[in-house]
Order: structure tokens, then sequence, then C-alpha cells
């Protein structure tokens, strides 16, 4: 694991290791969406993980889709994510915030406002979610006018402003995992015949369009892009073009030359290659599921610069240090996951001098 210790840049950044921690929602901000009083402390818990890209962040209430998710768009929510980045600051860590609208994947009883789900096209998922009243399927949603992507692109634009604004040092654009960027990727969940459907180029144009906003509000050395090929959550099918159209979008995205592209990885080697053929940029590259042996793989054979780290960190707010050591890693809580009480399953993982402590 010797490359995985060393040092890299990533945009305006000095990383202490090739290690990151990954996006994860906890479902542990204020009804208004404002980060919650523990969410500075397990930040900052984390903070030896170099970078940091936080959980997703809607830009807007329109796009909100679960319970108690954080947001990015009022002064509150500002003022509270201020004192997260502060915090991670202190501890000598790096914050991105990731801006997560997520297109249909909502339900009513979920947004500030009760309002329909907004998508590129009236067609619902297929898939239930979490709500106040237990599961319930999502429904239709409403297909977004020219006018609406106008908008929702200037609601990124001013989200990725109120990033830096509460001190983070970047925005990573969530396009990936079946939420809104995503939709207009899919196949079948796509069926616009306007400049935003359709072809290879049609179907990328506004994540491109999302991106050069962001670009030219905060600066391409504070601006990330996540992406998920072949990932099937959300009930998006990007079809057999849907490798066609990510290499184009990372195409048009490497123009911008950003600080990272973030790869959700789910098995097709052959288009990672061709990827990373075309991204000279840092490529962060997360793979679900991989054995803890194999964390450095990708670093030490030159397909990732960074590897994201998602359960681990969370159960692990040393991982760091653990793994350098050898020491044996906390399991991971799946019951709190989502919610819990407090610091249960939050903020009270053991650091390993805290277990050694106690078996003395």
């Amino acid at each position: 694991m010797d490359k995985l210790w060393s040092r890299t840049k990533i945009g305006n950044m000095e990383l202490p290791h090739r290690l990151a921690m990954a996006p994860m929602t906890r479902s542990r901000a204020e009804k208004d969406g404002t980060p919650g009083e523990l969410s500075s402390l397990y930040y900052a818990q984390r903070a030896s993980m170099g970078l940091i890209i936080s959980e997703g962040t809607q830009p807007s209430d329109d796009g909100q889709g679960y319970l108690n998710s954080p947001g990015i768009y009022t002064e509150k929510q500002i003022k509270g994510w201020k004192k997260v980045t502060d915090a991670v600051h202190e501890a000598d860590g790096f914050m991105y915030i990731q801006l997560m609208h997520v297109g249909r994947i909502s339900h009513p009883d979920n947004t500030p406002h009760h309002r329909q789900a907004v998508a590129p096209s009236a067609i619902a998922p297929g898939v239930e979610m979490f709500t106040a009243k237990g599961m319930q399927e999502i429904p239709v949603p409403r297909e977004l006018s020219e006018e609406d992507i106008r908008n929702t692109i200037a609601d990124f634009r001013k989200a990725a402003a109120a990033a830096i604004k509460a001190g983070a040092d970047g925005v990573e654009i969530h396009g990936a995992n079946g939420y809104l960027i995503n939709q207009f990727i899919g196949e079948n969940s796509n069926k616009r015949i306007d400049k935003y459907g359709g072809s290879v180029e049609n179907r990328a144009r506004f994540a491109i369009e999302v991106t050069k906003a962001v670009v030219e509000e905060i600066g391409a050395e504070r601006t990330g892009f996540r992406i998920s090929p072949g990932t099937p959550l959300g009930g998006v099918n990007e079809g057999e073009q849907g490798p066609e159209v990510y290499l184009h979008l990372v195409k048009e995205l490497a123009k911008f030359n950003l600080a990272y592209l973030h790869v959700m990885h789910l098995g097709n080697e052959t288009l990672l290659r061709k990827i990373r053929s075309i991204w000279t940029n840092p490529l962060l590259v997360n793979r679900a599921g991989r054995a803890l042996d194999d964390i450095s793989i990708d670093i030490d054979n030159g397909t990732a610069d960074v590897v994201p780290v998602g359960i681990w960190s969370l159960a692990n707010p040393d991982l760091v240090e653990r793994l350098k050591k050898g020491f044996p890693l906390n399991e991971v809580d799946p019951k709190t996951l989502y919610s819990g009480n407090g610091s249960l399953g939050y903020t009270d993982y053991p650091k390993m001098e805290e277990l050694n402590s106690q078996q003395q």
C-alpha cells in the first residue's frame, strides 16, 4: 500500500494520501435542511481522510428527495455548513459539498413545499421510498420545461456559490446514482424530443450545462463531477448507448479542466479504461463492495489517483491510522445509517485508543 500513502494534488488541495471520504446520505439534518448540531463533530472526526465529500446536499427545495437531508440554498443552511467546514479545516481536512438534485426520486411528503417532483420526462421510477408515513411508491414527476431547466441550472450555480460562502473547498456535482442528471442520461427516464433528449449529445447536454455554470461561478479548480455508468439505481436504464453517452460526457467535461472526476464503478472495466485514457486530471474510483485487501489496487496500477471510501470511513473515524497499523475495523450498524438517536450510529463509533483503553 506504499503508493496509497503518497501525497497528491487535487485542484487547490495538497492531500496527505490517496484516500477520500465518499459521500453518504445520513438524514441527520434539521427539517429546514440546516446541517444537524452533530454534523460538525461527525465530519471533523473523519478529517484524517484528507478530502471529505459531503452527503448529498440539495441545491433547491425542488432538489430534495429524502427526509432530513441538508440543503445549501438558504442563509441558515450556509451558516450551518460554515460550522461544519470550520471544524473540518481546524482538524486539517478538506471538504467538498456534494450538490445533489434528486429529480424524480422524491415524494411530496418529504419536501418543504409538498409539490410534485420534477424530471426530464413524466415517467415514474417504479420504486418506493421512505417517508414519514412509511414506504410509499414514488409518484409520476412533472416534466421540466426548457425554462425550468434553465432555472434548475441557475439553482446549481447559486448553490455552488453558497457552498464556497459556507467555507467549502469546492463542490462535487452529483451526476450519478439515478438522480436528476443521471435521469437525463438514462434511455428509459428521458423521452424528450427537444435538445435535451434523443441523441448521445443531447442526453449529456444537461450535465455539461450544469458544469459550465458551476465552473463559471466558482472555478474549475474547485469543481468535481460524479458519474456511475451502468448503475441500476432509481429505475434508470442507460440502454445500449449508455457507454457512448459517458465517453462523450467525459470528453466534454475534460475540456473544463475540473479538479477531479469521481466514478462509482460497478464492473465495466473496458469503459473505465477508456475513461482513464480520456481523463488526464485526477480520477477518483469508488468500487462498491471491494475487499479491504484490494483498496490500493487501482492506485497501484494507475487506474485511479484517489480511492473514495464509504462505509469503512463511516464506521471508523480513524480509518487511516487503522489501515496503517493493521488494526481491526469497527463494523457498521446498518440500523443507524439513515436515522439515529443523537450520536447513536453517527458520532459514537470508537477510535483505536478508546478501544485500547477499554481493554486495559
